[in-house]
């Protein structure tokens, strides 16, 4: 499975950014998704989910309401919406595919394969 998020940048406070995650070599449509994010100096955290048929979402609460995670399976594609950014969502975002069990998968190890990561950076 290879995963190739894009769609990071420099953005101000309150704006908004969409990320994308492209996915190849497996049956899109056969697992979770999930978006992470890894500030500086800190561990990764489970940012949000969305299940194999599209009909379940889960977000953190520091992200609900702000961020929007969708599918597309006509281009093997998730997307995170993020609306009203602050300088506190600065990190790397990482895609992630999730491994058989219960939603919502929220855990890193829960996830097999994942992104190379991409840079938001909200400036105040």
């Amino acid at each position: 499975v290879q995963l190739q998020a894009s769609g990071g940048g420099l953005v101000q406070a309150g704006g908004s950014l969409r990320l994308s995650c492209a996915a190849s070599g497996r049956t899109f449509s056969s697992y979770d998704m999930g978006w992470f994010r890894q500030a500086p100096g800190k561990q990764r955290e489970f940012v949000a989910t969305i299940n194999w048929s599209g009909d379940m979402i889960y977000y953190a609460d520091s992200v609900k309401g702000r961020f929007t995670i969708s599918r597309d399976y006509a281009k093997n594609t998730v997307y995170l919406q993020m609306n009203s950014l602050k300088p506190e969502d600065t990190a790397v975002y990482y895609c992630a595919t999730g491994r058989t069990g219960n939603f919502p998968l929220k855990f890193v190890y829960q996830y097999d394969y994942w992104g190379q990561g991409t840079l938001v950076t909200v400036s105040s």
